[in-house]
């Protein structure tokens, strides 16, 4: 699996020669080894891709990530044969113990809610009621200290009168942030041969997504990081940047230093090999540094 990311910001073509992508503009050609890439993310959609760029990409397991007329991501390709014992995997998947995924659901909630305390924290609040929320975590969430904690934390990272469901630059960074997130954990999900469809706790039929989404949930206070540390007055190309290039922030994770990309990917296998009964253990523990980089992007954006 490559490391690097590649943004596409306007019209060009996308073709390959000898294993390397191939970036045709109006007055530039750039070229780069496929092998070197994890994800090609389109923020135009003025941008041509040939099928055999495609093919070569999701051979070496790197996503295409297209975005729609606001910048949005909307969709991005998801390999169907990316294990040879996916057949396996699948079943051991749909006959998950449900002590384990209730197990694992309780460790994944209790990383989140620490992870946003800490976060709260960094950013000079008092995270109490958060660590109250956590000390009240039951098996599987019973009484859903997720949302309770959710509620406190983003009043708490942006102001009494802010709110999820609200139309905003800070939103529109926040979800486009979560959304380069859930790619990198899907990527992850489908290299182990597992179905990104099934999950834990979500389990919308319309969600292709939902073991991704479930498994994501430790890492989102990275985002929120991010996007309080800035003040966002719209989604321009910059923010995008800043926020994909947050998959190469260094964090801790299980005692150990890791980009985040790394981490998630890790986290992934880890979770899996627990569900499928070949790990004892699963462990979640996430430390983030004093600051994230702002990569030339200064107070408002």
């Amino acid at each position: 699996m490559g490391w690097r990311s590649f943004i596409i910001t306007q019209h060009c073509k996308v073709t390959t020669k000898q294993h390397s992508l191939v970036v045709q503009t109006n007055g530039e050609v750039y070229t780069m080894p496929i092998d070197d890439l994890n994800q090609v993310i389109f923020t135009t959609t003025r941008a041509l891709i040939s099928a055999d760029a495609i093919a070569a990409l999701a051979d070496a397991n790197a996503k295409v990530i297209f975005s729609g007329r606001d910048g949005q991501p909307v969709t991005e390709t998801k390999n169907l044969y990316s294990d040879r014992r996916r057949a396996e995997q699948v079943r051991l998947q749909v006959n998950w113990p449900l002590d384990l995924i209730e197990t694992v659901w309780t460790k994944i909630v209790a990383a989140k809610i620490s992870n946003q305390a800490q976060v709260a924290k960094l950013c000079g609040h008092d995270a109490q009621g958060l660590l109250d929320d956590l000390d009240a975590l039951e098996i599987n969430d019973v009484s859903n200290r997720e949302a309770s904690a959710a509620r406190r934390y983003f009043k708490l990272m942006f102001g009494d009168d802010f709110s999820r469901s609200d139309i905003c630059a800070t939103n529109a960074a926040l979800n486009y942030g979560y959304s380069v997130l859930l790619s990198t954990t899907n990527r992850a999900i489908v290299s182990t041969g597992h179905l990104t469809e099934v999950g834990l706790h979500h389990h919308s039929a319309s969600n292709p997504y939902n073991l991704g989404s479930d498994l994501m949930e430790p890492f989102r206070p990275a985002v929120d990081y991010w996007v309080a540390q800035h003040r966002i007055k719209e989604l321009t190309p910059d923010v995008k940047y800043g926020l994909i290039d947050l998959l190469n922030l260094e964090i801790t994770f299980n005692g150990k230093k890791a980009l985040l990309q790394n981490a998630v990917a890790d986290h992934v296998e880890n979770c899996l090999a627990f569900l499928d009964g070949k790990a004892k253990v699963c462990r979640i523990e996430v430390k983030f540094p004093d600051e994230v980089s702002s990569h030339a992007i200064n107070d408002h954006v």
